[in-house]
């Protein structure tokens, strides 16, 4: 029997993904699949988002008005999640969750997308993998004794741990201020302030600092980690070793060069090579979300590359 061929297969099945099949399919397009390694669309959101964490449609600042059709307005990470069930829902999306590509493959007539066990054929292709599908890692070795107690989100934490958080953006001021009701939290950024983050977590931890709910490291670096006693000792460039019950990095997440390098997509200043169509030098294949940006992006920026993208697929076609 051969093979099935849809027309468009996206990889990845966050905002810029969903954004890009729905527009697709708005205008005409069928046979679209939506691939995702997670069990379900919006893996960043539901990892490193905590409960009724708010969820802007711009990014540190940036305004960027909406294009397409669909129309996102700020809320909660679960009016968010809702939302784009909704999306989803009413407009026959085929979402393969737990399905992991390897690799895209040029084939005549299009593209094989490389799965365990097997492959999906496509016309045209649109990666749209987050950077925090893949967290940064600390340049340091992790000891493998205490691996378990290293993290990249607030999942494995409990309470009556003194707990070391690594970072100054958003999400690391989030899981400080969170944590710091239940367990003595100290935060650890290379910078002088949290200028990154935006206001309401900027209040947020200075309103922690002030009351001694966290203690804060700035200007200083970590460069080795040890296990003593079961515990994790941190070993600081400006200040004495200490030792902690978990450390939690949030120091962002990096582009999925590997995968992209494997499937012939060029990566230049750590972003894969893209024309104003958001199409990269493999002919067919797109690119789309904040893996273009070079510090991430907007929930309305991926919104918005769904919809240019989708209309560049349409001209090609015609």
């Amino acid at each position: 029997m051969q093979q099935h061929i849809y027309n468009l297969a996206i990889i990845g099945a966050g905002p810029a993904g969903i954004a890009t099949a729905v527009e697709s399919y708005l205008l005409g397009i069928r046979d679209i699949v939506l691939i995702e390694k997670d069990q379900n669309h919006n893996a960043t959101i539901r990892k490193y988002y905590k409960d009724n964490k708010r969820v802007d449609k711009d990014w540190q600042g940036q305004k960027v008005e909406l294009d397409g059709n669909i129309y996102f307005l700020d809320g909660t990470k679960e009016t968010t999640l809702d939302f784009f069930d909704e999306v989803i829902k009413n407009h026959s999306v085929e979402l393969k969750t737990h399905t992991e590509v390897q690799k895209i493959v040029k084939v005549d007539g299009g593209f094989e997308v490389m799965i365990a066990g097997g492959s999906i054929k496509a016309r045209y292709v649109v990666v749209t993998i987050g950077r925090m599908g893949k967290p940064n890692k600390p340049d340091y070795k992790i000891p493998s004794a205490i691996k378990s107690k290293i993290n990249f989100t607030i999942d494995e934490a409990s309470s009556q741990e003194k707990v070391l958080v690594v970072g100054g953006g958003d999400s690391a001021i989030e899981y400080a201020v969170d944590l710091c009701s239940n367990n003595s939290v100290t935060i650890c950024y290379r910078r002088e302030s949290f200028a990154r983050a935006n206001p309401t977590n900027q209040s947020d931890i200075a309103n922690a600092i002030a009351h001694k709910e966290i203690e804060p490291y700035l200007q200083v670096n970590i460069t080795a980690l040890e296990e003593q006693d079961g515990r994790v000792k941190v070993i600081f460039d400006e200040l004495e070793p200490e030792l902690f019950d978990r450390v939690i990095y949030a120091i962002g997440g990096t582009t999925p060069s590997a995968f992209l390098s494997s499937s012939g997509i060029k990566i230049e200043d750590g972003t894969p090579v893209h024309d104003e169509h958001y199409e990269s030098n493999v002919e067919g294949i797109f690119v789309a979300g904040d893996i273009t940006q070079e510090r991430g992006g907007s929930i309305a920026l991926g919104l918005n590359h769904g919809f240019y993208i989708a209309n560049h697929i349409l001209s090609s076609k015609e």
